[in-house]
C-alpha cells in the first residue's frame, strides 16, 4: 500500500472537515518551511514522528561501475531524516 500526495490530502480533508484546497495549502507549506530551515542548516523535529537535518560528509574515494576507475568524490552535504518512537510503534 503507498499513499501519493493527491490521496494523503483527500484523507486529511476527510478526516478533519477542511477542504482539498486547505490541507494542500497546510502540506505544502509544510514542505516550504522544512526545505527552507533544513537548507539552511537548520533542524526541523516533529517530537515522536520525524526529524530533519543537514549532515556533512567527508570526501571519500569511490569507483566508477562502469569501467572500474577510482575517482575522488568530493566532501557535500545531505538531509538525514531520524523517525521518532510514534511513528517505530505504528510500524510494529
Amino acid at each position: 500500500m503507498s499513499l501519493n500526495k493527491t490521496e494523503l490530502v483527500a484523507k486529511i480533508a476527510a478526516e478533519t472537515g477542511q477542504s482539498q484546497a486547505t490541507v494542500s495549502s497546510v502540506i505544502d507549506g509544510l514542505f516550504a518551511a522544512v526545505s527552507e530551515t533544513v537548507g539552511k542548516g537548520g533542524k526541523v523535529s516533529i517530537p515522536g514522528w520525524l526529524s530533519f537535518e543537514t549532515a556533512a560528509t567527508a570526501a571519500r574515494t569511490g569507483r566508477n561501475p562502469r569501467t572500474g576507475e577510482t575517482i575522488k568524490i568530493p566532501a557535500g552535504k545531505r538531509v538525514k531524516v531520524s523517525v521518532g518512537s510514534k511513528l517505530k510503534a505504528a510500524v510494529k
